[in-house]
């Protein structure tokens, strides 16, 4: 069986799905791993450590052309997509939810989708495998580095002859994976650090990084399935974002990271309580992506500064700014994912005709990762948002008539 790494050509992406350190793992297992040229050059893995790890090289057109199962970081392009073939599985960070219809075309041709994204986080077995969170821990780290260097001042309290500087006040808001390294790396760089999230659970490892957590008196709990935090109502909403104002007005930094999968991120910080936010003050907004943001006038990929001289960061794909790092802890993941489903294959293989991959969605982990198989989209979240996109095509059809 060939696996087959590619090399990323998505806008500012520089990690690669696999890194040589993992190789050899592959190859103990009965695989042949090969890597397009020049894949881990931009995440400083040249080819000759491939090479020397047991893989092999190739063109674009041979990696495409004989690899059974095609490792990605991220979503393949209309050119990457179209070169993909029946019986081939494609396995990577695939955003479904978001772009349904990338998954239904390649089930259309006959490929297997499988997606980390959709990974049970509380499953104890799967914690190996858990790219969401190998990533938003990086980008966490990313995130109070850029606002630290967007800062006009100091972080931590300094006491020289030239004067005192006061720490830096920072909230983060949002404390998942992402928010917690924030936290943690924000209070090594001195700063004095509080914390907030709906999820009540959170009180105990905010304060275990030595930061303070934020009680709000409209307290609410907004903890959902799989590890991951529901979508608050419209009425929880705003007694969210009328008390946080208050307490993001007497901040120097903030970090959001609020995303709810699928959706369009949750509103935080209102217009209003940007502007009442002192001059120099920063947002770093982790939220910010295509469907939205955290932040009221934040922009994806672009910083934006208000009339009150505050700056605003459109945070996207902060892993990416971390190639190396990022890289090896996806590696990790992805690698784990790929031997646990090679282990369900057996000796099976594409040369007996559909997947090279044993696809059985009645076990958890593939229940939640497995996209489309067999011709067909399979995972029920997708499979619903593309039966309203095809309803609501019908719809403006009709009413074009």
């Amino acid at each position: 069986m060939k696996v087959g790494i590619v090399k990323e050509n998505a806008a500012g992406e520089r990690r690669v799905a696999l890194v040589p350190e993992t190789v050899p793992r592959l190859v103990q297992a009965g695989l042949e791993v090969l890597v397009e040229e020049g894949a881990g050059i931009a995440a400083w893995f040249p080819d000759e450590a491939y090479t020397d790890a047991g893989a092999t090289t190739a063109t674009t057109d041979q990696l495409y052309a004989t690899a059974d199962i095609i490792l990605t970081v991220t979503s393949p392009d209309e050119a990457a997509a179209a070169r993909l073939r029946s019986g081939q599985a494609i396995i990577g960070m695939l955003a479904p939810l978001i772009d349904p219809r990338l998954s239904a075309s390649l089930a259309e041709r006959g490929v297997t989708v499988i997606s980390l994204d959709g990974l049970p986080r509380t499953l104890s077995r799967a914690q190996g495998m858990d790219a969401l969170s190998s990533q938003a821990n990086v980008a966490g780290y990313k995130a109070a580095l850029v606002a630290a260097e967007a800062y006009g001042r100091f972080f931590p309290l300094l006491i020289t002859a030239a004067g005192t500087a006061r720490p830096a006040k920072l909230l983060v808001l949002g404390t998942g994976v992402a928010g917690l390294q924030a936290i943690g790396t924000a209070r090594r760089l001195g700063a004095q650090v509080s914390g907030y999230d709906v999820r009540p659970a959170s009180r105990g490892e905010v304060e275990s990084l030595g930061a303070t957590f934020i009680e709000l008196t409209s307290a609410l709990s907004a903890a959902g399935e799989g590890g991951y935090a529901r979508e608050l109502t419209p009425e929880e909403r705003a007694a969210q974002q009328a008390e946080l104002a208050g307490h993001i007005a007497r901040q120097d930094v903030l970090i959001t990271t609020a995303q709810v999968p699928g959706r369009r991120p949750p509103v935080l910080v209102t217009e209003a309580a940007v502007a009442a936010m002192a001059p120099g003050s920063v947002i770093v907004d982790m939220g910010s992506g295509p469907l939205g943001g955290n932040v009221i006038g934040s922009a994806a990929g672009a910083t934006t500064v208000t009339q009150n001289g505050v700056t605003i960061i459109g945070a996207q794909n902060l892993a990416a700014s971390v190639p190396t790092a990022a890289s090896n802890a996806y590696s990790r993941n992805i690698s784990a994912l790929l031997l646990q489903l090679v282990a369900a294959s057996g000796s099976e293989s594409s040369d007996s005709g559909g997947s090279a991959l044993k696809i059985d969605t009645t076990d958890e982990i593939q229940a939640g990762v497995v996209v489309a198989h067999g011709g067909e989209v399979v995972h029920p979240a997708v499979a619903k948002l593309l039966a309203a996109d095809a309803e609501g095509d019908a719809n403006v059809g009709l009413a074009g008539h």
